[in-house]
């Protein structure tokens, strides 16, 4: 696998944690920096692990976890989703989101790194050593998922409804797609 290979396989496995990171940052009003550091460094924490957890337990956890993986990143998707779909049109005060619970953020960012785990699987396969590879997964996951949720804020203008629809479809279009 060469290097260009490598990025890309970065890229591809990052796009779940930049549409995760839009949709909370179009939602959460304060503290954005801190949030949005909050959410690069999980996601690009768990984008370089998984990849070192697959590589090294290739055969037996891949064969275990594999059959279910779908369904756990679906589930957590669709009740997120459902939860920012329940939110839109729930009345309530004018409050803005100023953080996300550790639990939420860690299932997050577990979510949106199960491909990367079946990324260090082929990995172990190739026989390619894994921690450059996982080093630039997760850097990439990083730059990508800060980068999403800051200019989100771009987006701030629409109506909260609107912007809380959009973050469930997208977080609905997650779930399905990773059943497929």
């Amino acid at each position: 696998m060469t290097e260009y290979e490598i990025i890309l396989l970065g890229i591809a496995l990052a796009l779940d944690a930049l549409i995760v990171s839009i949709c909370y940052g179009l939602v959460i009003c304060s503290s954005r920096l801190k949030n949005a550091l909050l959410f690069a460094s999980a996601f690009g924490f768990f984008q370089f692990l998984m990849p070192v957890i697959g590589w090294s337990f290739t055969i037996i956890v891949y064969n275990v976890l594999e059959k279910y993986s779908k369904w756990v990143v679906f589930l957590i998707f669709i009740i997120l989703g459902l939860k920012f779909l329940k939110s839109a049109f729930e009345k309530k005060e004018q409050e803005n989101i100023t953080c996300v619970s550790m639990w939420c953020l860690l299932c997050l960012a577990i979510a949106t790194s199960i491909d990367a785990f079946g990324a260090g699987v082929s990995l172990k396969l190739l026989n390619i050593p894994i921690l450059k590879p996982s080093f630039e997964i997760g850097f990439i996951t990083f730059i990508l998922s800060y980068t999403g949720f800051i200019l989100a804020g771009i987006f701030k203008k629409l109506s909260s409804k609107i912007v809380e629809i959009i973050g469930a479809m997208l977080l609905i279009y997650l779930a399905i797609k990773a059943l497929l």
